[in-house]
């Protein structure tokens, strides 16, 4: 007489329970407004940096001036760092930050 195997089933780790997938939430570079940096310069820098055309770069300039600052470039965390240091290399004071919208 043959016994068949039981099968046993294996409990779930809390990792396999309570894992859930995260959105892929992308980051942002923010460059805030300061007393030092003409106007002018700011537009520079994003039409030199990112390639902004002039009015985009103005317009994204005005954003940083009057509302204190602007969302610049978007894309993960890696690329986000790396356009922080170049502002940061410019003289701007510039952050990153998860975007939640």
């Amino acid at each position: 007489m043959s016994v068949a195997p039981t099968e046993i089933e294996r409990p779930e780790s809390a990792e396999e329970t309570f894992a859930v997938p995260e959105p892929d939430v992308p980051w942002v570079t923010i460059v805030h407004n300061d007393p030092v940096n003409l106007m002018s310069y700011v537009s520079y820098v994003f039409q030199t940096y990112f390639g902004y055309s002039k009015d985009k770069a103005h317009k994204l300039m005005l954003d940083v001036h009057h509302k204190g600052r602007a969302i610049v470039s978007s894309g993960s965390r890696e690329e986000m760092e790396r356009d922080v240091q170049a502002m940061h290399g410019f003289g701007l004071w510039a952050t990153l930050s998860q975007d939640r919208v």
